[in-house]
């Protein structure tokens, strides 16, 4: 007779029968945590053959250790028969089990940045410029609004001109702006609208110079928005939230979140849905929004293909805040919560986001990725624009502004191959690839008109409308940018702990820009580059290293607006260059964090005088420099305690300009010093239910409100809280959560455009949701 034994091994373990499938999912997840090289994902599919036994011939014989193995065998083959075990877990009972592995570290901070960041699944520990990472569960906790407000657990970074809040705009290491390009979406350039929505479930920043995995771009850095991806079991959450600043400006929003597989062949789906309606916290306004976020995945054994889609639809109020007196550098003496516009202040539009990427694995050494992207924007807005105001008497003047059907969007698609090859004795790791990339930002119709004066300390709103009358000098205002590039980077290991960093990028490109109608041009620029990189990494441990890194970064100098001549390829554009050093730390695998020193230099800043003839002259004398020192942290202390850090120290100044009151000014709404710390305890199984409680607060110094810094931003701290709890209800798993952003209702400016656009942060704020798990 035969006797199958029908119990598999994985990694060395073997499954038991008669187990529940629960039981079959918490051993499917100590098999992940115990064996890091577990079979594939194909492999996972199909059963391993039964293993037979032979059973010896039935005659009388001398009873030896070999005959009792024997009989233990068959006993032990009877008694499986009897039992058979359970079938090899499924891909959505391996992707489940995968899933409840990684949520204690989620829970604990644990941070590690996307593939598409660095262009590679390189360790942070392996690379040459610092990476700071906000994870997954810092955004569920602290439900941050928009960028710069995620941002704030980022060492040396600050809000700049949002556009009356209607855009990302955040300075990294003394330089940005909302037209710079550098926010990203998987590795992926948006139009900067408002970048953070339900459909992101992380945010990364790579500080520094860029331009060699990012082509043109500014030299603070790039800011990388990680999607929501599709998974391959079966989940999903409902969750409602209400909100209010007061008693009578509340809100509430509604999110959707399901995933799972389809079919059993690695194919899976995500829909996002989300919706929020709240009045705004000043004296009049509201916010609505609206999100539809479907996407598909396909998990191959080699191959993973992405795709996803977002359509956004959106009204803010166009608010650009308050002013500061220029005589006592105070701002205007009204309550914070009272608006200097009309009710009619408002951005509203659409933003659509298409995404495809491909990677597929070659061997074990090496893998291809290419993806694809499309964003566009469309919004118009209304505003009254301030142009003077009596702190005296009140007395207000504004004109009566707007855009009209505003079109950005921008296309770019990349390919590259990472991997590993020897030379010798001498590891390389390689990232080779190309990009291309089209950007368009046009504003059709630009509103100037006349309005009657206004009293700022006795308001009478909506004895206006919105304007109608159209300035053909400074409507079809245009701007367009294409690049193409090839770029290289290779780590040589020179040995197991020391290893140097260079690479190169070759970069065509070309930019049209002007306005008017007719159509004057006023940029226009077709110029190359080849941007060089290079660094050295030395691992004190497997577990510390040491970094040192020379980046530079590229950005054509252009204009919409006539200055005398037209910026052609004759003028050099900006270039940054930086030197870096630091330490980074991945300790125990639960807490890391960058200690870093930087040297920024940006020259060919763009500056015009009038010549004594008359004549605007156009000079790229400028030079800024930036130099500072930043920490951040995150990760868990202990079993209960997680927390996430950061300080940052940053001097930015003008340090070459012909205009003599911008030479050794501070650079526009740059802090020397801001700081952040958020704590969470986690209790645990010591509750029927898992509380958690969090809190924190961020620190901003004063700031130069102007680039002349005739006055300045004073220094701000804010608290947030936060309380969650998971229970079950009917063996449904439910989560409350109660935030306070603002706790003690702050009254503190983040970002001024001049002394009379001063944005205002954000009153307190008090939210209760509910979120049922299926």
């Amino acid at each position: 007779m035969r006797a199958h034994l029908d119990g598999q091994r994985v990694c060395g373990h073997r499954t038991h029968a008669g187990k529940s499938r629960a039981g079959l999912l918490i051993g499917a997840a100590v098999l992940l945590a115990e064996c890091p090289s577990i079979m594939t994902t194909a492999q996972a599919q199909s059963a391993l053959p039964p293993v037979t036994v032979e059973a010896p011939a039935q005659r009388p014989k001398p009873v030896r250790a070999s005959d009792q193995t024997s009989r233990r065998t068959q006993a032990a083959a009877r008694q499986r028969n009897r039992n058979p075990a359970p079938a090899a877990p499924t891909l959505s009972e391996r992707a489940a089990a995968e899933a409840a592995a990684q949520q204690a570290a989620k829970l604990g901070y644990r941070a590690m940045p996307s593939a598409t960041t660095l262009r590679s699944g390189a360790s942070p520990l392996n690379t040459s410029q610092a990476v700071n990472v906000v994870p997954e569960q810092v955004l569920k906790d602290q439900l941050p609004r928009n960028i710069d407000d995620a941002l704030i657990n980022v060492s040396g970074v600050t809000q700049t001109n949002t556009l009356a809040g209607s855009q990302d705009a955040v300075i990294r290491r003394g330089f940005g702006d909302n037209r710079d390009g550098s926010i990203m979406r998987n590795g992926m350039p948006l139009v900067q609208g408002r970048s953070l929505n339900a459909a992101v479930e992380s945010v990364e920043v790579l500080k520094g110079p860029a331009s060699l995995l990012y082509g043109i771009m500014d030299p603070g850095g790039i800011v990388n928005t990680i999607s929501k991806r599709p998974e391959l079991y079966q989940h999903g959450s409902v969750t409602l939230l209400g909100s209010a600043f007061n008693a009578s400006k509340t809100g509430a929003d509604g999110l959707l979140d399901v995933t799972g597989p389809i079919g059993d062949q690695g194919l899976a789906y995500r829909f996002i849905g989300y919706g929020v309606s709240e009045d705004y916290w000043r004296n009049f306004g509201r916010h609505r929004e609206m999100l539809i976020a479907p996407s598909l995945a396909w998990y191959g054994q080699d191959t993973t293909v992405q795709l996803n889609y977002e359509h956004r639809e959106f009204i803010y109020p166009f608010d650009r805040g308050t002013a500061f007196n220029p005589v006592t550098k105070a701002p205007l003496a009204v309550p914070a919560t009272r608006r200097l516009d009309e009710p009619f202040n408002n951005t509203w539009g659409t933003s659509d986001l298409m995404q495809a990427s491909v990677e597929h694995r070659f061997n074990q050494d090496w893998k291809l990725y290419a993806g694809y992207s499309y964003n566009t924007e469309t919004f118009s807005a209304n505003q009254l624009r301030i142009t003077g105001i009596d702190f005296t008497t009140g007395r207000e003047t504004r004109s009566n502004d707007g855009t009209g059907s505003s079109l950005s969007n921008v296309s770019y698609g990349t390919s590259y191959i990472s991997g590993s090859f020897w030379l010798g004795d001498m590891r390389n790791d390689v990232v080779f690839g190309g990009d291309g990339q089209y950007r368009t930002i046009y504003r059709d119709t630009l509103i100037r008109q006349t309005t009657p004066a206004f009293n700022v300390y006795n308001p009478v709103y909506g004895l206006i409308g919105p304007g109608t009358t159209a300035s053909n000098s400074d409507s079809a205002q245009t701007d367009k940018l294409g690049q193409w590039s090839l770029f290289v980077q290779d780590t040589l290991h020179l040995t197991e702990r020391f290893a140097l960093v260079g690479g190169a990028r070759y970069m065509d490109y070309e930019q049209i820009a002007g306005r008017g109608k007719p159509f004057n041009t006023n940029t226009n620029v077709s110029q190359d580059k080849v941007l060089p990189l290079g660094g050295a990494i030395f691992k004190l441990t497997d577990q510390i290293s040491l970094y040192a890194s020379y980046t530079q970064s590229l950005k054509p100098n252009s204009t919409i607006a006539p200055i005398g001549v037209v910026i052609d390829s004759n003028i050099a554009p900006e270039e940054g260059v930086s030197y870096e050093a630091g330490v980074k730390f991945d300790l125990n695998k639960r807490i890391s964090g960058t200690l870093a020193l930087y040297d920024l230099d940006k020259k060919n800043v763009q500056t015009t005088k009038t010549n004594s003839a008359g004549n605007v002259e156009l000079h790229t004398v400028g030079r800024a420099h930036s130099r500072g020192v930043e920490l951040d942290v995150t990760g868990r202390l202990t079993d209960s305690w997680a927390l996430i850090g950061s300080y940052g120290y940053t001097d930015a100044r003008v340090t070459a300009s012909e205009d003599a009151t911008l030479l050794g000014r501070k650079l526009q709404n740059v802090a020397l010093n801001t700081a952040s710390l958020y704590l969470v305890y986690d209790f645990g199984t010591a509750l029927p239910g898992q509380l958690r409680l969090g809190g924190g607060a961020r620190y901003v110094g004063d700031r130069p409100g102007d680039s002349t810094n005739t006055f300045f931003l004073p220094s701000y701290v804010v608290a947030d809280i936060f309380a969650t709890y998971e229970t079950r209800y009917q063996n449904t798993p439910v989560i409350y959560q109660f935030n306070v952003k603002n706790l003690f209702d702050t009254v503190y400016y983040p970002s001024a455009v001049n002394n009379l656009n001063v944005a205002i942060g954000d009153a307190r704020r008090v939210s209760l949701s509910a979120t049922v798990k299926f």
